[in-house]
C-alpha cells in the first residue's frame, strides 16, 4: 500500500546539509499497524510528513496505492491526501477560535451540511467528548484536545492514519484511550503508522521500526 524507495531528505544549514532521512526503503501493507520508534531528532516526523504528501523528499520515490505522490500536481496531491490520509499531530493543531464540532468538521474541507454535522457529533460522542461539543480548545484538557484531533483525522474515513507522537503530551489513562481508538480503526482494516519515542504503542503494532540518525536501524515483526 505504501512504498518508499531510496528516500532522502536534506535540510540546508549554515554548517552544511543535514540528512533527516538517509536512503529509506520501506514497504507497508494494507491493514498494518506500524510503530516507528526512535529518539527526538531521528527523522520520525520527517518520515511521516513525507508519507503524508506534505513534505517533498530531496530524492527518492514515495508511492501510496501505486500513486507517486510527488509526481502529482500540488492540487492533485492535496486532494489525494484529503481523501485517503488522516494525520494526528502531537501538538493537536486545533484552531483556537473554533469549537470541538467545527474543529472536527475542518476535515470535510467544505461548508458542512446537516449530515456531516451529525456525523461529527456522533464521532465526538464516541470519543467521550459529549458535553464538550461547543467548547473551544482553551477550555479542553490535553486528553480532550487529542481526542478531538483524532476524531478529526477519522472524520473522512481515511484508509491511512499517520500519528506523530499522539500520546506524547498525555497521562497514562488518556494514552490508553487514544491508542484504543486507533486500535479500533486498525481492527476495522485501516492502516496506521505511528511515530513515538515511548513504548506503550508497541503492544498494538504488527511491526516496530527503529530509526537512528535518519536511517532504519531494524524492523521487528510481532510474533503471531
Amino acid at each position: 500500500m505504501i512504498c518508499l524507495e531510496n528516500v532522502v531528505k536534506k535540510y540546508r544549514t549554515r554548517r552544511g546539509d543535514v540528512k533527516a532521512l538517509n536512503d529509506i526503503n520501506l514497504r507497508i501493507e494494507k491493514g498494518e499497524f506500524i510503530v516507528i520508534c526512535g529518539p527526538s531528532g531521528c527523522g520520525k516526523t520527517t518520515l511521516l510528513m513525507t508519507i503524508a504528501a506534505m513534505l517533498r523528499p530531496t530524492s527518492g520515490i514515495v508511492a501510496v496505492e501505486h500513486n507517486n505522490l510527488y509526481a502529482m500536481s500540488v492540487q492533485a496531491r492535496a486532494k489525494f491526501r484529503a481523501e485517503n490520509i488522516g494525520f494526528v499531530f502531537q501538538m493537536f493543531h486545533l484552531v483556537p477560535y473554533l469549537n470541538v464540532v467545527d474543529n472536527v468538521l475542518l476535515a470535510s474541507g467544505t461548508v458542512a451540511n446537516k449530515g456531516e454535522k451529525a456525523k461529527a457529533l456522533e464521532l465526538i460522542e464516541r470519543f467521550g467528548l459529549a458535553g464538550r461539543d461547543y467548547h473551544k480548545p482553551a477550555e479542553l484538557s490535553a486528553g480532550e484536545k487529542q481526542r478531538t484531533a483524532t476524531a478529526r483525522a477519522l472524520f473522512n474515513n481515511p484508509k491511512i492514519i499517520l500519528a506523530d507522537e499522539p500520546t506524547g503530551n498525555l497521562d497514562d489513562d488518556n494514552t490508553t484511550s487514544v491508542l484504543g481508538y486507533l486500535s479500533e480503526f486498525h481492527k476495522g482494516g485501516g492502516t496506521i503508522i505511528l511515530a513515538t519515542h515511548g513504548v506503550q504503542a508497541q503492544q498494538y503494532a504488527d511491526r516496530v521500526i527503529h530509526l537512528r540518525g535518519g536511517s532504519i536501524a531494524n524492523k521487528i515483526a510481532k510474533e503471531p
